[in-house]
């Protein structure tokens, strides 16, 4: 399944990343390598950027790039704020 497919609030796992050199150079920039979890966080209408979340840092991707990394779904996250919230408590 293509990222860009996925809906808000899953958790998933990149599988494999369907594109060229540039792409794989690119998103492993961005820190999204294979075998990360990830957890989509928003979908913008329109063909929009995807909204994910990776190692607490949140990343917008476009379509393009998100339709091309493969993922597998883990699962739904209740409330990404309240899971947030406990990993700030447990840093205080």
């Amino acid at each position: 399944m293509a990222l860009d497919t996925v809906e808000v609030r899953n958790q998933v796992r990149v599988m494999s990343i369907a594109g060229g050199h540039r792409v794989r150079a690119h998103l492993n920039t961005l820190g999204i390598h294979v075998g990360d979890w990830l957890t989509v966080v928003e979908r913008a209408p329109f063909r929009g950027p995807v909204l994910v979340e990776i190692n607490g840092t949140r990343l917008a991707l476009g379509r393009g790039v998100a339709s091309k990394v493969q993922v597998e779904i883990d699962g739904t996250v209740e409330s990404l704020t309240q899971a947030r919230g406990l990993v700030e408590a447990d840093e205080a």
